[in-house]
């Protein structure tokens, strides 16, 4: 049973081990974010992976949600 984290950003124990993919499909957030940080373009991972990019953009927001409520703390 998927279960919706954001928008379009599904997880479901029995795809990908549980990892975070795009809704209707079994590609994984990671795989695009690590494809966009690579250089590749929106258009180039919307080709590659047949997700749209609207897509992409809701894997970009999903990242951006995560790292806006992370706290980190500085040590000296």
């Amino acid at each position: 049973m998927a279960i919706e984290f954001a928008p379009r950003i599904v997880v479901d124990p029995n795809v990908r081990f549980g990892k975070p993919v795009i809704q209707g499909t079994r590609v994984p957030v990671e795989l695009i974010l690590g494809k966009l940080a690579g250089g590749m373009e929106t258009d180039e991972v919307v080709r590659e992976y047949g997700v749209t990019k609207e897509d992409v953009y809701a894997a970009l927001n999903y990242a951006a949600s995560l790292v806006a409520s992370e706290e980190v703390r500085a040590t000296t």
